[in-house]
């Protein structure tokens, strides 16, 4: 079923070269393709939904990318750790990007967002140094920075049908803006049997987002009927308050503070785009990072795949391998 899947979005890729379509042109080969997000999407009317929808993934059934990045800095209240960590301090700068794709139920109108995502956390004064190692100033050790690599990230299904609204739409000057804020609190001492120095063993955070797509271009990639090929040219502005990263080794429980990211992102239209620097150390170290998922499945963040990919699935625990790590 992969191979079928992997030679549909071949053969509409190939047509939309061949052909020469515009943005909003529907891809013929793909109409009655049972795989196609694209004849499910055609059938949508709500503007809200279109816009939602293509920032979820390309309608065309192609990857696509949101290129991140930002900071990090230490939020510690009445500045408790001063002066190893002082409140409001930048202690990363972050680098990455996600990469989706709308996956299609295949002869149903059901549709997953799947996606994987990959992020470094650099050096605070030069954003391209990719961080190997981290000195915890509150313990004095040395320990290795593990990036956010999350395999896979999955939302959905959604049903799309005509009647298929999206989020309240807000004007902003020439831009349309939309919001998403989810608030997080996941009991990891109950669901993973590893509670990583939380309080309660629970992962308590929030994200927080807000989407802008330029008025020329919700006009071009909104008209009813067609199916948009490429990305939709979106910015999304991503905050998140959340615990100290798991690699950090600093339990919650017992040492007052958290950490806020600020970053931005923009829609690429596929992993060629990704700055040379970034896709170098892809190709190199993380090539499943290259492309999306091609089927629904667990999601991870970035602490079940702590647990999944450097606790092996709870063979250690957190505390041993911050003793096993630190130097």
């Amino acid at each position: 079923m992969l191979k079928r899947r992997g030679l549909s979005f071949a053969i509409a890729l190939s047509a939309v070269m061949l052909t020469g379509l515009a943005p909003g042109a529907a891809v013929a080969a793909d109409i009655d393709d049972p795989w196609a997000p694209g004849p499910i999407y055609r059938t949508v009317t709500d503007d809200a939904g279109q816009l939602q929808l293509q920032s979820m993934g390309r309608p065309d059934g192609q990857d696509m990318v949101f290129r991140i990045s930002g900071s990090v800095y230490a939020n510690v209240e009445g500045n408790a750790l001063d002066p190893k960590i002082r409140h409001g301090q930048k202690l990363f700068n972050l680098e990455g990007y996600n990469i989706r794709r709308l996956y299609r139920v295949p002869g149903t109108t059901q549709i997953h967002q799947l996606s994987r995502e990959i992020v470094f956390y650099t050096s605070p004064t030069n954003p391209t140094q990719i961080l190997t190692e981290w000195t915890n100033p509150v313990d004095g050790k040395i320990y290795p920075v593990v990036p956010i690599n999350n395999d896979r990230v999955a939302f959905g299904p959604f049903n799309v049908t005509p009647s298929y609204v999206g989020p309240p739409l807000q004007q902003r000057h020439e831009e349309t803006a939309w919001t998403s804020d989810i608030p997080v609190n996941t009991n990891f001492g109950t669901t993973l049997g590893e509670r990583f120095g939380l309080k309660n063993g629970y992962y308590s955070a929030m994200e927080m987002f807000d989407f802008y797509v330029d008025d020329r271009e919700r006009a071009a990639r909104t008209v009813d009927g067609t199916v948009p090929t490429g990305a939709m040219k979106t910015k999304i502005s991503w905050s998140r308050t959340s615990p100290w990263a798991p690699f950090m080794c600093l339990p919650e429980e017992s040492v007052q503070g958290q950490l806020t990211y600020h970053a931005r992102s923009w829609a690429l239209n596929s992993y060629a785009e990704v700055e040379p620097w970034l896709r170098a150390k892809i190709d190199l170290q993380y090539p499943l990072y290259q492309a999306a998922p091609t089927d629904p499945g667990a999601s991870e963040n970035s602490w079940s795949s702590f647990y999944n990919k450097q606790l092996g699935r709870g063979a250690t625990t957190w505390a041993q391998w911050c003793t096993t790590n630190g130097r």
